[in-house]
């Protein structure tokens, strides 16, 4: 601003003149837009909010609380300031956009002077308010900003009203509800407001720092479990039909604390459709024909056998197990180059498995500088629904239990679809960044 601001031909009407018309349009007297209550502070001001910003204006409109009661309501600035005085904040702490409205804010409590004038409180003191006035202060701070997402109360809820994500609590919603059935833990987002910290600089905080540190939590707090997302039948040949035995694993390899638990082992068994190549790449360590892989505490199986239906599709690997590999024979310590994980296929349950992943395809959905708005960058593949099998012990998880499935991810019992009897288990977060330039 480089000129000053012109006078209202109103500014100097008289304080009774000024109550006066106050008080009529409390009363209800004037339509929407024909009396404005101003602020006499400075109209050469450099800074256009102490240019006798507005501070009440009549709206006839029906309040979701008063009703009819008030025809006149007070703007932003004004009710900011004198709400947070009036319900004895200290400090309010607000977005960077806020820093040119501080000035008001304090105006507006200074003149009022709420705790100077303790009787202008005392009505709302007789009807029970908790606490006595303060003077507050405003701090100002940048804005959280993350990757790949956007934070727009606005455009949340043009998601959520478009059908564009399942409610206000879809795990792919970077709302409170949304993380929480996600599986995010409240010391995952402390230790993630402690490692942005808090400035003055806007800064584009990368979703990999938010996934960094629910994995450091989980890591630690979660038990493990084994589970089959995309599953391809495994025989045991040499096994005897209808065999079955239970084996001990433990909870957490890192944490004795969190002790053991049974699985039961079969003949036939679950393993991974991406832990078997027919024509394997460099550097493969897993199941080939005729290749050898170590069944996680079970023992080291070789294929022998690749069924394959009409379709050419495979269906089923017939594999010899080493007797001689089994858990504390003399060849269990055998080295082979990989280890994979299982499940019975007499025993396991069949779970839902949502695997979610980032809401947007692009850095900076917000960004429309190519005449594309947030909507044109939805990822298609942010939510997949799978069926696969979880062993025994997970499907009788409480809902929001978590669990680390064994070379997959982080995974947590859906807090409203979850059941024994039809479990349903949501992505936190994969073992590793997937995302990673």
């Amino acid at each position: 601003l480089t000129e000053p601001g012109r006078n209202s031909p109103f500014r100097e009407r008289s304080i009774e003149e000024n109550l006066d018309l106050f008080q009529r349009m409390r009363a209800g007297e004037f339509p929407d837009g024909a009396r404005t209550l101003r602020a006499k502070i400075d109209m050469a001001s450099g800074n256009i909010n102490l240019r006798d910003p507005a501070l009440y204006r009549i709206k006839h409109v029906e309040h979701q609380n008063t009703g009819n009661a008030w025809p006149i309501y007070p703007m932003y600035d004004f009710a900011h300031s004198l709400g947070d005085a009036v319900e004895g904040i200290t400090h309010s702490l607000c977005t960077l956009e806020f820093e040119d409205h501080r000035p008001l804010y304090d105006w507006c409590v200074d003149k009022v002077d709420l705790v100077g004038h303790p009787d202008l409180l005392q009505p709302l003191l007789d009807k029970g308010l908790p606490r006595e006035a303060a003077k507050p202060r405003q701090i100002e701070f940048s804005r959280l900003n993350i990757n790949y997402t956007v934070m727009s109360k606005r455009k949340l809820t043009a998601l959520v009203e478009e059908q564009l994500v399942d409610g206000w609590d879809d795990p792919r919603m970077y709302t409170l509800q949304g993380l929480r059935r996600r599986g995010y833990t409240p010391a995952a987002m402390r230790l993630f407001v402690d490692r942005v910290g808090i400035s003055k600089q806007n800064s584009l905080i990368d979703f990999s720092v938010l996934e960094g540190c629910l994995r450091e939590d989980l890591d630690a707090a979660a038990a493990r479990r084994m589970a089959v997302i995309d599953p391809l039948k495994l025989v045991l040949t040499n096994l005897p039909e209808g065999h079955t035995e239970t084996l001990q694993f433990s909870n957490h390899p890192k944490d004795e604390s969190f002790g053991t638990r049974e699985v039961p082992f079969a003949r036939e068994l679950w393993i991974e459709r991406e832990d078997f190549a027919e024509v394997p790449p460099k550097g493969w360590k897993r199941l080939v024909p005729g290749g050898e892989i170590r069944l996680r505490g079970a023992g080291i199986a070789r294929v022998d056998e690749v069924i394959k239906n009409a379709a050419g599709e495979i269906i089923e690997l017939r594999c010899w197990l080493d007797p001689e590999s089994r858990p504390g024979m003399i060849g269990s310590n055998r080295k082979v180059k990989g280890t994979i994980h299982w499940a019975s296929a007499a025993h396991a349950v069949e779970a839902e498995i949502r695997l979610y992943d980032r809401l947007f395809s692009v850095e900076k959905p917000d960004d429309e500088s190519e005449g594309k708005t947030y909507r044109d960058h939805l990822n298609p593949e942010s939510k997949r629904s799978v069926r696969g099998y979880v062993e025994p012990s997970a499907a009788q998880a409480a809902p929001e239990q978590a669990f680390q499935f064994e070379r997959t991810g982080y995974f947590v019992a859906d807090r409203r679809d979850h059941s024994a009897a039809t479990p349903v288990f949501n992505r936190s977060v994969t073992l590793r960044d997937t995302w990673a330039k």
